[in-house]
């Protein structure tokens, strides 16, 4: 009896100090979350007035009703960078997840508890060398550019020359060119890298009209598939006209339940569950998806959940389920720029706002209607 009595003292004292650890480091954890969010701040209202000023789309809260076009010091190239004077610029739905903070755990992230950290918006851009560093030799002032930087809703942007930048097509303009980045390398990493596309495959778009979906179904198409569009009414001769063979009105038909097989599915627009995505799929299928919605969609872990689902899932099915981020790089812009030399792909343009309407142009970006890309000119 005694040596049980002495067995149960240490195990009480075990779970004492047990609970007792959790609850500290809970309290430290609150603790350390509410000095991080009411400290967490930024520069906006502490900077001079700058010697070389440009226009610039800023931001110091989160929430659209807080961009505002404001004078900048505009920036100077290093050595291994190049100066662009922006002509075009293009909006994504990046964009609109930083402008509101969601999904919330992107905060916790290093993006800003209470405010965000990066004052600037924008990563798409496209214009002219205006000045390089001592180190570059890819490109020379008067070079007609694309490709892909923070804070590219402004007049200039400094890129470094080895990094997502390459010389623009000479046949598709300032605008087509600005919408390429982002949306061109996610429908090309995603189908060819994620999704291993191989001619005669059947592939299936999920939000075959939007900015990624109307490059995806062009791509797919170069490489022989067989492709199938997801859209709405108005959006059928669209993507017909991009070259897909069969079109599904989803306000019609529902996908999930065909009774069609695919090797791939990219999805855009992840408004079925994963059971009815593999249920369409191969036995050796391969679903990628993209995005997570709207920034009111699953506002604290946004996709995250998501990609959760298919990670615990993975193990124990044949078919190949997982979320893509592009891998924004000067090699694959050059890839799709060649596409676009050779009139495999051209980019498609909804609306064209002005660098003072950026709030208007993700305001309707943010309602998920757009028909291909959405993009600001810059005078």
């Amino acid at each position: 009896m005694n040596d049980e009595k002495n067995t149960k003292r240490p195990r009480k004292r075990w779970k004492r100090v047990l609970k007792w650890s959790i609850a500290v480091i809970l309290v430290a954890l609150l603790v350390w979350f509410e000095v991080a969010y009411w400290t967490s701040t930024n520069d906006c209202g502490y900077t001079a007035a700058p010697s070389n000023p440009m226009k610039a789309i800023t931001y110091c809260n989160y929430g659209l009703g807080n961009l505002k076009l404001e004078d900048v010091e505009k920036p100077v190239p290093n050595d291994d960078q190049v100066l662009v004077k922006v002509r075009a610029a293009s909006v994504n739905p990046y964009d609109w997840h930083f402008v509101e903070g969601t999904p919330k755990i992107m905060r916790m992230m290093g993006v800003g508890l209470r405010k965000p950290k990066d004052t600037r918006l924008g990563v798409d851009f496209a214009g002219t060398v205006e000045a390089v560093g001592k180190n570059v030799t890819q490109f020379k002032p008067g070079d007609d550019v694309f490709g892909g930087k923070g804070g590219a809703f402004a007049e200039y942007v400094c890129r470094r020359a080895e990094g997502a930048v390459a010389l623009k097509p000479a046949n598709i303009t300032f605008e087509q060119a600005a919408s390429v980045n982002i949306a061109g390398i996610t429908a090309l990493q995603g189908l060819r890298d994620k999704g291993k596309v191989q001619p005669g495959q059947k592939v299936l778009i999920n939000g075959a009209s939007g900015g990624v979906g109307t490059f995806a179904v062009q791509i797919a198409k170069s490489y022989g598939a067989d492709v199938t569009g997801v859209c709405s009414t108005r959006n059928l001769e669209l993507v017909r006209s991009l070259g897909a063979d069969h079109v599904i009105d989803y306000t019609k038909e529902n996908f999930a339940k065909s009774e069609q097989r695919y090797d791939v599915i990219l999805d855009n627009v992840p408004n079925h569950s994963l059971s009815e995505c593999r249920r369409i799929l191969t036995p050796k299928g391969k679903y990628v998806m993209i995005g997570g919605g709207g920034p009111n969609e699953g506002r604290w872990i946004g996709p995250f959940g998501r990609v959760i689902h298919t990670l615990l899932l993975s193990p124990f099915i044949s078919q190949q389920m997982g979320m893509m981020m592009a891998d924004a790089n000067q090699k694959d812009l050059i890839v799709l720029g060649e596409m676009m030399q050779s009139g495999k792909i051209k980019p498609v343009i909804d609306k064209t706002y002005k660098l003072s309407e950026v709030p208007e142009a993700i305001r309707y970006l943010e309602q998920g209607h757009a028909r291909g890309k959405v993009v600001i000119t810059v005078e």
